[in-house]
């Protein structure tokens, strides 16, 4: 049990050296503990997902009490650690990155002056993490939530003195606000309609929300905003509810803007953020929920097609973006798209799979960025780069490597190919398997976004590290490769995007599936995706392949063959290309309806509440007249002899001049 604890807890004793006694131990002694901890805590991670998920005896769900919270209303909640094979393989993807993204940022970070801070904001983000990731009821995943969208404001903003970073941090925060106000009305709901949020048993009292077959008039179990709802649609309500939330922390569509501002902070926290923690909390949440989502049709529905506009519309932003952290941020955003859709025809193993394959390629690809901008001094316009690859080979190998992987680079019907082969084609494969009204869909925009990721993914290789230096020649000759504690990293992130998916493929979703998973996700008797997708037809089964292929040969005409190409392409079509590099322009479409409309209201009750009002005739009125009295007062006491004199004079006159007034009455 001490295990489990020591995963939980070590970070956050990392973030308290780092954060409370940073000054007095120092940046070096600040990076050193954090990292070492995270080492430390990695290893162990990798340790407990042997015992769990790869023992073949069965496990029944270990729980490991922590702290009692509250019993009062009919709340009962315990902190308890929860583990099982889906949090085991949350603790190897969150902690595998996040020690890497630590060890990173020693060198990244070796200028800055406020590296324990930063280092302080890492760990507690990861303990947040965690702290989700190990959640025995909605309350302590909820804690954990708001926790991830805490540290990640912070890390967002860490450079504060830097408008666009503190504004970024602001529009993160505010964003996920919105979807956790539906995550917390879904507990809500959830509690009304079992009487608990532990995850027990609400799971085993979630198949009495089935619909019974010949039953009379539904019984009326929730009041959902005045809709008197029946037990599936009460279910239905709270599964979308939930799934609101889990559309704020993973950035999909609607919701989504949030995640390429985030790009502000430093590369490192890019790397955090975008592979292994905050976007991978909503998948983690539905994927948690299944019991639930699994009987609910229609909200499985909502997830699949959220899911797959936001893959296709995040391919298409990506295709024409010049900064090469926006690139690998939309290409996140597109990719939890395909884990959405996943999970939305139930193919959960796939979605934790791919969840679990991307972390490794684009953490690879974000420090590869990093090193990249660490090479030209902090440039990220590519198209302010080129010709790097002779200067920065070992980065250029590595982000080749992260490339083929995100594309899905393999040989089909073989057991050939880098990560994204096996993850992401498995999941274009089911959806078009599955039986969902809205599959065909789902498929076509899969494959569109497939193609569009393989072209903007080999433009930005080209345009990067291919044809002639576009940097000033200043910028050129102080190029330089990273130092080993950054390639370090590299290396090692590059050897999962490489080795996971032919590794794992088994057990997320093969052969192995049953024993590995042992029941932390629930499907129906009746779903037999796992199945159904092994029989597609071949031209199903091929077509991420040919879109991977057509995306890779266009970007090479466009930027290698005939480089004059794009922007002949951009003036031709100036309207769709501003479109796209204006991300079909929902900031100012938000700032429209929300933004301007928020600061019009604030300034109307400013001047007609607290102006007109509150300063006129409340306390700040009152406080005013008497500051106007004083100040007449004031002006007696001039300290001139002849005035108190004079004042003198005009008293005792007075003085007589009431008494001879009285008198004479």
């Amino acid at each position: 049990m001490l295990i489990y604890k020591a995963i939980v807890f070590l970070p956050l004793l990392g973030a308290l050296i780092a954060g409370l006694a940073g000054r007095q131990i120092g940046a070096k002694a600040s990076e050193y503990v954090t990292t070492g901890l995270m080492i430390i805590v990695a290893l162990l991670s990798w340790v407990v997902f042997f015992q769990v998920a790869l023992s073949h005896e069965a496990h029944e769900v270990i729980k490991v009490p922590v702290l009692r919270w509250i019993q009062s209303g009919g709340i009962d909640v315990e902190w308890a650690l929860r583990v099982d094979t889906l949090t085991a393989v949350m603790l190897i993807v969150v902690n595998s990155v996040s020690c890497l993204v630590h060890l990173y940022s020693i060198g990244y970070m070796h200028h800055d002056p406020h590296r324990p801070r930063f280092f302080a904001y890492l760990s507690l983000f990861t303990f947040a993490m965690l702290m989700l990731v190990t959640s025995d009821n909605l309350l302590q995943m909820f804690f954990g939530w708001e926790g991830v969208g805490l540290a990640s404001y912070l890390l967002i903003g860490f450079w504060f003195k830097k408008p666009s970073a503190s504004a970024a941090a602001m529009k993160a925060f505010i964003v996920n606000r919105v979807g956790d106000f539906g995550f917390i009305l879904g507990i809500g709901a959830v509690f009304v309609m079992f009487g608990s949020i532990n995850f027990e048993t609400i799971f085993a009292s979630a198949q009495s929300y089935l619909p019974a077959e010949g039953a009379g008039s539904p019984e009326v179990v929730l009041n959902l905003f005045g809709l008197q709802l029946d037990r599936s649609h009460a279910l239905t309500g709270a599964c979308l509810l939930l799934f609101m939330g889990a559309m704020g922390k993973s950035a999909q569509f609607l919701l989504h803007t949030w995640l390429p501002d985030a790009m502000e902070g430093p590369t490192p926290v890019s790397a955090l953020i975008h592979a292994a923690t905050m976007v991978t909390a909503g998948v983690f949440l539905v994927a948690r929920m299944s019991p639930l989502f699994e009987l609910s049709h229609d909200a499985l529905t909502v997830v699949t097609v959220v899911g797959a506009i936001t893959a296709f519309f995040a391919a298409t932003v990506g295709l024409v973006q010049n900064d090469i952290k926006r690139v690998i941020a939309y290409s996140t955003c597109s990719q939890l798209g395909y884990m959405f859709v996943a999970l939305g025809v139930g193919a959960y193993g796939a979605a934790i799979f791919h969840l679990f394959t991307h972390a490794f390629f684009k953490a690879l690809l974000f420090l590869c960025a990093g090193s990249v901008i660490h090479a030209v001094d902090g440039e990220q316009d590519m198209r302010h780069m080129g010709g790097l690859r002779p200067h920065i080979k070992w980065t250029f190998y590595m982000m080749l490597l992260g490339t083929l992987a995100i594309t899905g680079v393999g040989i089909p019907f073989t057991p050939f190919g880098f990560a994204g082969f096996f993850s992401k084609d498995v999941i274009i494969e089911a959806t078009y398997a599955s039986h969902s009204a809205v599959s065909g869909f789902a498929f076509s925009m899969l494959v569109i976004a497939a193609l569009f990721t393989s072209f903007y993914s080999w433009r930005l290789m080209f345009l990067t590290f291919f044809g002639k230096p576009r940097a000033s020649a200043d910028v050129m000759h102080h190029v330089h490769e990273s130092p080993m504690v950054m390639l370090l990293p590299l290396f090692l992130l590059a050897i999962g995007a490489v080795f996971a998916g032919v590794v794992f493929e088994g057990f997320f979703y093969g052969h192995e599936y049953m024993e590995f998973w042992k029941g932390a996700l629930f499907t129906l008797p009746e779903n037999e995706l796992l199945e159904e997708f092994h029989h597609v037809p071949a031209w199903v089964a091929l077509s991420p392949f040919i879109a991977m292929v057509v995306g890779f040969v266009t970007a090479w005409y466009m930027y290698i063959k005939n480089p004059s190409t794009p922007k002949k392409l951009a003036e031709s079509q100036w309207l769709l290309y501003q479109f796209l590099l204006n991300k079909w322009y929902f900031d100012e479409l938000y700032d429209f309806l929300f933004v301007r409309s928020a600061k019009a209201l604030g300034r109307f009750l400013w001047k007609k509440g607290d102006v007109a009002t509150i300063d006129a005739y409340g306390p700040n009125g009152v406080a005013s007249a008497v500051g106007g009295l004083t100040q007449r007062v004031v002006r007696l006491q001039s300290g001139y002899l002849y005035h108190y004199a004079f004042a003198m004079l005009i008293g005792i006159a007075a003085l007589v001049t009431w008494m001879m007034l009285g008198s004479s009455f």
